[in-house]
């Protein structure tokens, strides 16, 4: 019984698709629309966010037939946001309140690699000063980098993801302002752990700079990592996420904080948790995050959650405030302090 919640997402995910309504004749035209949504107490935010702070939640609509699935999000110039969508798709489009683009739904990939790649997208960074994206690739355990646009990719496949299961591979990636990537691995390591995550920290682009070393990520017990990114701090946020009830699926969300200076071969790397996303907050099954920097020295914090294509679940989009000072201190954040003293 104990691994009765790795198996509630594939239960889920079936489940799911029986209930898909009968779908109309596809459209693809994109008219993108928010919805908002009343936002929480102060005092369910005090309990459950913490740090956090509300100032949107929308939840969105298309009647596009590729709007859907979106399982990572990238930040871009201008407060333009990039969801990555589990079907191969890219939604580019501006949250409410920044400067208008019209939005754009593309195909990630052509040709032979579209065919190999099995088209589940489930992570995503970018390197600010360049453009480039890389994407990661569950099933396959693929890692690819686009340019701008996303034209002419290129791939690796690194040994050290071959033996990550078919749906639970790449669910996370974040590049570091200092060049290294981590990857970490949705699923739970061994038949017995319940918060442990394989791991990879690589000395540079996945794409050329080898293979990369080996850890162990920890985060809340029952939850999986599904996104994350770099505070201007050097920290980092995790987006978790757990199945709570397969029939109408129903999600937990939370945010691990961790530091990458901790970051040892081998070893664990545990992550706090600062947030609980769950009842009554409007909640999903949240996949993307994403960190935009504001003036006063606070950061936006987006999330987007997947729809899994299911009738019963939704697109929906928070627009989180949070001050980087307020945050707690994480497990051997001390020491990496002194390290780099």
């Amino acid at each position: 019984m104990r691994r009765l919640p790795a198996l509630l997402p594939l239960l889920a995910l079936l489940l799911g698709t029986w209930l898909r309504v009968t779908p109309p004749p596809p459209s693809f035209q994109l008219q993108l629309r928010f919805q908002p949504l009343p936002l929480p107490s102060r005092e369910v935010q005090a309990r459950q966010l913490g740090p956090f702070t509300v100032e949107a939640m929308w939840e969105m609509h298309s009647p596009h037939v590729h709007f859907s699935g979106f399982s990572a999000l990238v930040p871009l110039e201008h407060g333009r946001l990039l969801a990555i969508g589990d079907r191969g798709y890219k939604l580019l489009f501006s949250p409410p309140g920044e400067p208008h683009t019209v939005p754009r739904i593309r195909r990630m990939l052509d040709g032979q690699a579209w065919k190999e790649s099995r088209h589940d997208a489930e992570s995503a960074t970018i390197d600010p000063a360049t453009g480039r994206v890389w994407i990661g690739w569950e099933g396959g355990n693929a890692i690819t980098r686009h340019g701008t646009p996303f034209g002419s990719p290129q791939s690796a496949r690194p040994r050290a993801m071959r033996g990550w299961k078919q749906n639970t591979g790449p669910e996370a990636m974040v590049r570091l302002v200092d060049g290294r990537f981590v990857v970490l691995c949705e699923g739970f390591s061994g038949w017995i752990s319940e918060d442990r995550h394989k791991a990879l920290l690589f000395s540079g682009d996945p794409i050329s700079s080898g293979e990369p070393q080996a850890f162990t990520f920890a985060g809340p017990v029952g939850f999986s990592p599904t996104d994350m990114a770099q505070l201007p701090d050097g920290r980092v946020l995790v987006l978790m996420r757990s199945l709570v009830w397969p029939v109408p699926a129903r999600f937990e969300g939370g945010i691990a904080l961790a530091d990458p200076a901790d970051i040892r071969p081998d070893a664990v790397w545990r992550g706090v948790e600062v947030a609980r996303l769950s009842y009554p907050l409007p909640v999903d099954n949240f996949e993307g995050l994403a960190i935009t920097p504001r003036p006063d020295g606070k950061v936006t914090v987006w999330l987007i959650s997947d729809d899994n294509g299911a009738v019963l679940q939704r697109t929906l989009l928070w627009k989180l405030r949070l001050d980087p000072a307020g945050l707690p201190p994480v497990p051997g954040r001390q020491a990496s302090k002194k390290a780099h003293g």
